[in-house]
């Protein structure tokens, strides 16, 4: 299975905006560089996380990523 945005934001394909945006910020809390500096993995999941939110909180970029 390929890795979405909704996957990387850890909710469903149906997931209105405000639980995007709450799941984002719950996830750029724990895997946020600047709190994870013995993690190396860290700054490439928080990077993939603000790509996703980029994309999943701009109501018109989702529907186009939806198509």
């Amino acid at each position: 299975m390929s890795e979405t945005f909704y996957n990387i934001l850890e909710v469903s394909d149906t997931a209105s905006i405000d639980e995007i945006k709450k799941s984002y910020r719950r996830l750029s809390m724990l895997y946020h560089p600047d709190k994870n500096k013995s993690n190396p993995d860290a700054t490439a999941k928080f990077q993939k996380i603000s790509e996703a939110y980029e994309t999943l909180g701009d109501v018109d970029k989702k529907k186009e990523y939806d198509m």
